[in-house]
């Protein structure tokens, strides 16, 4: 297949849990995986912790979450594994190319994430319309500096 776009690595794993603390005590505490920065969003519903492991090109954000409030959506602590992280060179090409493939998106399109990437989710359940999906796992594509595009 001829792609207008390249999937350049792992850019991030989201872990949720209803306490943030609990799932620092495993990964900033015991495994010594620093936290790099914070994010809240009353949008997303999510208040995270950012650890960052590996350095320069190597690196991959873990991202601990815990919801705002627990009774709405989205849950970020309703699965263990939240989502994964790709870096991808063109986001906006990659978006239009997969969802003329018939991959699904999740509502909100492409828009500024925690990080300060550009950012869109795959859905992780297909449709009628857009049958293709994540197939379970909810996949973020994000926007690579220019400096992984290179």
């Amino acid at each position: 297949m001829n792609r207008p776009f390249r999937i350049l690595g792992l850019q991030q794993i989201a872990i949720g849990g209803m306490d943030k603390q609990r799932l620092k005590t495993l990964w900033v505490d015991l495994l010594g995986i620093p936290v790099t920065g914070t994010f809240k969003s009353e949008r997303e519903n999510v208040d995270e912790d950012i650890l960052t492991l590996g350095e320069g090109r190597a690196a991959v954000e873990i991202d601990l979450m815990q919801p705002l409030d627990p009774e709405r959506k989205p849950a970020v602590q309703a699965t263990p594994l939240n989502h994964i992280g790709l870096w991808v060179d063109d986001l906006p090409a990659a978006v239009q190319w997969l969802e003329a493939q018939g991959l699904r998106f999740a509502p909100g399109g492409i828009r500024r994430g925690a990080a300060g990437h550009d950012i869109c989710f795959v859905h992780p359940k297909g449709n009628e319309q857009f049958p293709v999906s994540g197939e379970g796992v909810l996949i973020e594509l994000v926007q690579a500096p220019p400096e992984l595009c290179a």
